[in-house]
């Protein structure tokens, strides 16, 4: 009877957090908690509605709660990392994400992230080095190609910014181009007659667009 209890509330639940719903889900998961407290998945999903409501610190709480009961959770060390970088621990994110690789080792969510926290830190070389692992399991993965643009912008590296931002663009034509025309990680290089180029024919001079 109490599991069939857990199982409702539980789906009832996720079926809130999938709808945006989430202080209903909260209830729902602290609801199946207190009849089954040890529900690591249930902490984690939890943890995930905090964070989606800004509630960062209570959602590291549920997240190293759940790690409390199993310690090789991936999903609760990743979901941790994000949570730690939303605060600006960046290093402690960066151990959360080394954390989930270990894991999981081909998470190239997991490397864009870190990726994105070492830029955080000016680690632009380390930056790139995550971002390119990430590449290695999902070349088309457009956000590591823009994120690596922008750490070669914020180093005035003209060349290999352009190469990856017109890759990102070539992946996801609308969004990128309309975000690199007010990120300021390219404010270096807005001024080459290239960059200009790139954000209106979505190509650079010389190069034939992809069909």
């Amino acid at each position: 009877m109490r599991d069939l209890q857990v199982a409702s509330l539980l789906f009832e639940a996720n079926s809130a957090f999938e709808q945006g719903n989430y202080e209903t889900a909260i209830a729902a998961y602290d609801a199946a908690l207190a009849i089954k407290p040890d529900k690591h998945a249930a902490l984690n999903n939890k943890g995930g509605a905090l964070g989606k409501l800004g509630r960062y610190e209570a959602a590291i709480a549920a997240f190293d709660a759940a790690l409390a009961l199993k310690a090789d959770s991936h999903e609760a060390l990743y979901n941790k990392g994000i949570a730690l970088f939303n605060l600006g621990r960046y290093e402690a994110a960066i151990a959360a994400y080394d954390a989930a690789l270990a894991i999981q080792s081909d998470d190239h969510a997991a490397l864009n992230n870190k990726g994105g926290t070492l830029g955080k830190l000016g680690r632009y070389e380390a930056a790139i080095a995550a971002y390119d692992a990430a590449l290695a399991i999902k070349s088309d993965k457009h956000e590591a190609l823009y994120n690596k643009a922008c750490c070669y912008g914020l180093q005035s590296q003209v060349g290999p910014a352009l190469e990856n931002l017109e890759r990102a663009i070539q992946l996801s034509p609308d969004e990128y181009r309309e975000m690199a025309k007010t990120d300021t990680d390219f404010d270096a290089i807005r001024d080459d007659p290239r960059f200009q180029a790139l954000l209106v024919e979505g190509h650079l001079p010389g190069d034939r667009p992809q069909s």
